[in-house]
């Protein structure tokens, strides 16, 4: 069964290029898993951010207005939009924003943004069935046997 989505997507193509780029930074693919654009955060996220809902369209402004503020950094430092960036140049700019409470003041916004999506990175990456497995969750998985919790457990417990 797929999911129906009832309201049009509203990220334009290169605002989605730029957020599959900063997704991949904060997930990038490792020998575990994929990252983050792979298994379709930034979609996870236009799904979100075109919701009609209050909280999503502040996101939606957080977002679009984070990605406008992204790209103009990047021509400022290196002269190429975020995406086209090396990966080395991609974390230089990261670093400058990736934790708010540390961020020198001009970078503030651009904090909030990068906590926004981080935020919503995280959640789509790890709700995605290539992100359970990277937690190894198995979920509510039936059991052929069960053998009782382990020693330790119950020594912990002091019922041994």
């Amino acid at each position: 069964m797929h999911p129906m989505v009832p309201w049009e997507r509203t990220m334009t193509k290169e605002e989605l290029n730029s957020l599959s780029a900063l997704c991949d930074v904060i997930i990038p693919e490792d020998e575990k898993s994929p990252s983050a654009s792979k298994v379709g955060v930034p979609d996870f996220i236009d799904e979100w951010v075109s919701a009609p809902y209050p909280q999503q369209q502040e996101d939606k402004k957080r977002i679009q207005e984070g990605i406008v503020w992204l790209n103009a950094e990047s021509k400022k430092r290196f002269q190429k939009e975020f995406a086209d960036l090396s990966e080395e140049q991609k974390t230089k700019i990261c670093d400058d924003i990736c934790y708010s409470p540390k961020a020198k003041p001009e970078f503030l916004n651009a904090a909030y943004f990068f906590t926004c999506v981080r935020d919503l990175t995280t959640t789509g990456f790890y709700t995605s069935k290539e992100g359970t497995k990277d937690l190894q969750y198995i979920g509510n998985t039936p059991l052929f046997s069960f053998k009782g919790p382990p020693k330790e457990v119950l020594e912990h417990l002091k019922l041994v």
